[in-house]
């Protein structure tokens, strides 16, 4: 048995407050500067909780392993991101609260830029506005395909959301994302009949987009990933015995909690928001997730001084959140984004517990490369909530 099934038979009620701070894509390399954007940050609060705390470095899936936002999430929370597989579709759709039934197919769009050769230039269509995106979802809506109903909701800039809803669809279809520029979109597949017969309404949807839009600058294209139908999870009550709650201004994230059963409270998309939301909804609950995006767009911006200064607008903030006194504090990210790469990295997260109960590290800053000499060594990130509940005393004894 591995030990993430055995905590949910461990725990127990308690009166302790677990805060989870998450800076999407939070980890960096160096390049060709002295350190990494975290290590270049002026970040005297995290400095001060790695003194106090102890830290050490998350691998989301496994060594080598590049992981999307999904299962970094799913693995920060406990849940094992190889045991529990959910396309990013099914996680937009929760997001923005679409009533997903169990037979839908969802998938995750961005609007993007193609030449006219039909090359993606640009993945985000230079992230267009939300109120942009909007309207040309509303043109997506006009695609008629025999046989499925379709829905297409927007969700925040160039991203958008993709319903299919009908008799004998599969959600086992490849990408139309090519995941980098220079190449054109890739033709949906599927792996059996029953998915190539998806696979080929998917193409049909794409075709359909590619005349909506041929005359839009510069979101003249769709790209899609993340095909999936609803889970059914167990909640981190059900697991835990927590009473969580969200603070995320992205709907995606929005949609992990739900997914989760975590209760998602609304707040603006700045830590000003998310920290004051934090503070009215302290008495409520007893596990906080507060997630902050900004790391991961600038990082996927191939932005380094943008990525510092995200960092650093995060260090501000930790003044406030200390005030509340949780009994446990952890920052971390889900995945690592170099901006050196402008995309997800297999890199390990640096990862920072403080609790009463915590043993300390020689670690005086926060850091990649100081975190790798932590006293919580390189571990799998779907331990970091075991470690979370026991340092909250929220964990029985094993055995006599």
């Amino acid at each position: 048995m591995d030990s993430t099934e055995l905590i949910p038979r461990l725990t127990r009620k308690g009166e302790s407050k677990i805060v989870f701070l998450i800076a999407d894509g939070l980890g960096g390399i160096p390049g060709n500067r002295t350190g990494t954007e975290l290590e270049t940050a002026a970040t005297p609060h995290l400095d001060r909780l790695a003194r106090d705390g102890v830290t050490g470095l998350l691998a989301p899936v496994g060594p080598g392993i590049t992981c999307g936002s999904g299962p970094g999430h799913l693995a920060l929370f406990g849940y094992d991101p190889l045991e529990t597989r959910i396309g990013r579709g099914v996680l937009t759709a929760l997001g923005v609260n679409f009533d997903l039934g169990t037979d839908d197919i969802a998938a995750r769009g961005n609007f993007c830029t193609v030449d006219e050769h039909g090359v993606v230039r640009d993945r985000r269509a230079g992230r267009i506005s939300s109120e942009r995106g909007a309207e040309l979802s509303r043109k997506l809506r006009n695609i008629e395909i025999e046989g499925v109903e379709l829905f297409v909701e927007p969700v925040k800039e160039h991203r958008f959301l993709l319903v299919l809803r009908g008799a004998g669809l599969d959600p086992a279809l490849s990408d139309t994302d090519p995941h980098e520029i220079g190449m054109p979109p890739q033709p949906p597949r599927g792996r059996d009949e029953s998915s190539r017969r998806t696979a080929r309404l998917i193409a049909a949807f794409v075709e359909g987009a590619r005349k909506a839009l041929a005359n839009e600058r510069p979101a003249n294209m769709v790209l899609l990933r993340g095909f999936d139908r609803l889970p059914r999870l167990p909640s981190m009550g059900e697991r835990y015995g927590l009473n969580a709650c969200a603070l995320a201004g992205y709907p995606m994230y929005q949609g992990i909690a739900r997914l989760l059963g975590m209760r998602v409270v609304e707040c603006g998309p700045d830590l000003d928001s998310e920290v004051e939301t934090l503070q009215s909804a302290w008495k409520e609950h007893d596990f906080f997730f507060v997630h902050y995006k900004a790391t991961d767009s600038a990082g996927e911006d191939g932005d380094f001084d943008a990525k510092v200064r995200a960092i650093e607008e995060l260090d501000r903030h930790l003044p406030p959140i200390l005030a509340l006194k949780p009994d446990v504090l952890v920052v971390t990210g889900d995945h690592s984004t170099p901006s050196q790469l402008k995309g997800h990295s297999w890199h390990p997260v640096p990862v920072v517990l403080t609790a009463a109960s915590c043993r300390r590290d020689v670690v005086a800053s926060f850091g990649e490369t100081a975190c790798a000499h932590g006293g919580l060594g390189q571990l799998p990130m779907k331990y970091l909530m075991s470690l979370a509940l026991a340092h909250a005393g929220r964990l029985s004894k094993f055995g006599a």
